[in-house]
């Protein structure tokens, strides 16, 4: 017979994760809809036809390894690039990013307020998040990348074929997924501390937290109050990160329900530590997500009202008399498959942890099913930055007056403030922090964004905070120049306002070009847009009013504040949910109780007592 725990809500049983997928789902929703937010406000600057890096250019080049010609589409080709620009016209390349961007912002935001979903659903959100991902090249090559996808993979199989109740009696949580989540984790952690010790040397001494806060990618303006800590803090730190990866992912193996558990908590905090520190993304918001598998619905039935956790009861009982039906018995084939599947897969994953010589964040195959992961295998121990300097003088003299070019978040200006962006993510930025450690030679898509603000492309215009010219008369020659750039320490009493970096001067990073001297280099590399690109400042203004008013209001204004924003719409959502708990609750007494009631499965009295037939396979209790 289950045991059942009361919670906040009442009524969870122990070993069921009927709540705990409804969370789980939301939650994972969430993070699509952050992913497919950033994608629909940049990815047509940066992938459009005529973006940075353009899909069209991509595409070409791919026809061409698989000596495909005009429309032409094979199977092996769509084997190693799933994507379905592979039938998307050049010409209709920009409606279909924003048609899938769309797509997956309205389903994220089904499931998000639903709390259920269907393999429709879960696979339509994956299918188009693999599509952009196999095309975003250098803007999308992150290992939160393929971890969304590994983790929307597994969720296809958590959920009914077509059903989209919030519990659905023939569709139990199954093992094969929630032991999943809790391996994909283990590998997640894992993964991380074993780069690090075999890595870095700053790792061993217990130094590299003195370094990391000033030379992340995007710091918040928490990273400089913990930069400045004492470095036996700092120590601490870093002997605590190597607990955290190393040691405490084996509770998430155990048969233990209670080390599980404490294996869950200690991840979702360490996890949350970090987004306090730093801007990384969607990645550590999406760490936590395997996480919520280390809980069932006696842990997270507080989070619920006490009608539906007295329901997820009443489903585990009705879906125990079922386990003998023929399509409980053709579910249990598949996941016995899927289960199959994910340990053949994981084989070169393990074989990879083990490797003196691991790989960092790659996936073994097209699909991008089973992945290794890790993070900060080596820390820099000096921030340097890319500065981008126009002017709209003609030549170039040592008297030239230049202006600085202002990016959304990563440091430029010496007194604003650092952004708060996460979970949301400005890619542009990210990489014009690899640039910084790179020569601009090796990075096509950095020659083309400065060929695109000699243009004045209103597009590319729209992801950075300041430009100081304007498409109307864009500058004539655009360089970049290496800085040094160092946190400022505070000084109490002092007048006026205190920057929050200083900066020294290292070396040009590029020379000064002009958009004449670039066209040679975009031309061979696919990158001048497909429009002619207009020399005078007639035809600029002329092509800037076409664009104007939507670019502005969509990339300026709203993306400007797309992390504010993202944090309101979690608030949001928060209170919709509490808001339809009642409604929910109705839902519950109309459909599921008279669906017990009518199958028999189920008896209930006037008092609302539910008598549960069966119990709950459950771990071992403490």
């Amino acid at each position: 017979m289950g045991t059942t725990e009361k919670g906040g809500g009442g009524g969870g049983k122990i070993g069921c994760f009927w709540l705990t997928r409804i969370v789980f789902l939301r939650c994972l929703a969430f993070i699509y809809g952050v992913a497919f937010a950033v994608s629909h406000f940049q990815n047509k600057a940066l992938l459009g036809s005529n973006g940075i890096l353009p899909i069209p250019s991509f595409m070409a080049r791919a026809r061409r390894h698989f000596n495909l010609s005009g429309d032409e589409v094979s199977v092996q080709a769509v084997l190693a690039l799933p994507t379905l620009f592979w039938w998307v016209p050049v010409e209709h390349t920009d409606l279909a990013l924003n048609l899938i961007s769309s797509a997956g912002l309205v389903l994220s935001a089904t499931v998000l307020l639903q709390g259920s979903a269907n393999m429709i659903i879960m696979t339509s959100l994956w299918a188009l998040y693999h599509s952009i991902v196999n095309v975003g090249q250098q803007w999308y090559a992150f290992g939160w990348e393929s971890q969304l996808l590994e983790t929307g993979f597994l969720a296809i199989w958590l959920v009914p074929v077509f059903s989209i109740q919030l519990l659905p009696v023939d569709t139990p949580t199954t093992r094969v997924c929630r032991y999943g989540y809790r391996w994909l984790l283990f590998r997640i952690m894992l993964g991380a501390g074993l780069i690090k010790i075999r890595g870095d040397t700053c790792w061993w001494d217990l130094t590299c937290m003195n370094y990391h806060y000033e030379t992340q990618p995007v710091p918040n303006p928490l990273s400089r109050v913990l930069h400045h800590l004492p470095p036996q803090w700092h120590a601490m730190e870093t002997a605590g990160n190597h607990v955290v990866e190393l040691g405490l992912p084996w509770l998430l193996l155990m048969p233990h329900r209670g080390a599980v558990a404490m294996g869950g908590v200690v991840q979702i905090l360490f996890q949350t530590a970090i987004i306090i520190s730093g801007n990384f993304s969607f990645l550590n918001w999406l760490t936590m997500l395997p996480a919520i598998f280390c809980f069932d619905d006696a842990h997270l039935s507080w989070m619920f009202s006490a009608v539906t956790a007295r329901f997820s009861a009443i489903a585990e009982g009705i879906s125990l008399k079922q386990k003998d039906k023929p399509a409980r018995y053709q579910r249990s084939v598949l996941n016995g498959s899927i289960g199959t599947l994910l340990l053949f897969l994981s084989v070169p994953v393990v074989q990879n942890l083990l490797s003196p010589r691991q790989a960092m964040n790659t996936s073994f195959e097209a699909f991008r099913l089973v992945n290794t992961y890790g993070a900060f295998g080596s820390i820099t121990k000096e921030r340097t930055e890319v500065i981008l300097e126009g002017t709209h003088e003609t030549s170039i003299t040592a008297q030239t007056k230049w202006q600085e070019f202002e990016f959304k978040c990563k440091p430029g200006d010496l007194s604003r403030r650092p952004c708060v962006i996460s979970p949301y993510h400005y890619r542009l930025d990210w990489l014009m922090w690899f640039a910084a450690f790179q020569r601009y030679q090796d990075n096509p898509w950095f020659i083309n964004l400065v060929a695109k603000l000699l243009e004045g492309d209103e597009g590319v215009r729209g992801l950075i905070a300041r430009d100081p010219f304007n498409s109307t008369t864009p500058p004539k020659f655009i360089r970049a120049q290496h800085f040094m750039y160092t946190y400022s320490d505070t000084v109490p009493g002092s007048q006026g306002p205190v920057p929050y970096w200083n900066r020294r001067f290292l070396k040009p990073y590029m020379p000064g070009v002009s958009l004449t001297m670039l066209k040679e280099f975009r031309e061979a590399n696919g990158l001048l847009s497909r429009e002619t690109v207009p020399s005078s400042s007639a035809s600029t203004a002329e092509k800037g009013k076409k664009k104007k008013g939507r670019v502005k209001v969509w990339n300026m204004e709203v993306e400007n504040l797309g992390g504010p924003i993202a944090s309101l719409c979690v608030v949001a959502l928060i209170f919709l949910i509490r808001l339809f708990r009642r409604d929910l609750d109705g839902y519950y007494e109309s459909t599921q109780v008279e669906m017990a009631r009518s199958r028999g499965d189920v008896s209930t009295s006037s008092g609302s007592t539910v008598d549960c037939v069966g119990a709950c396979t459950h771990e071992k209790r403490e």
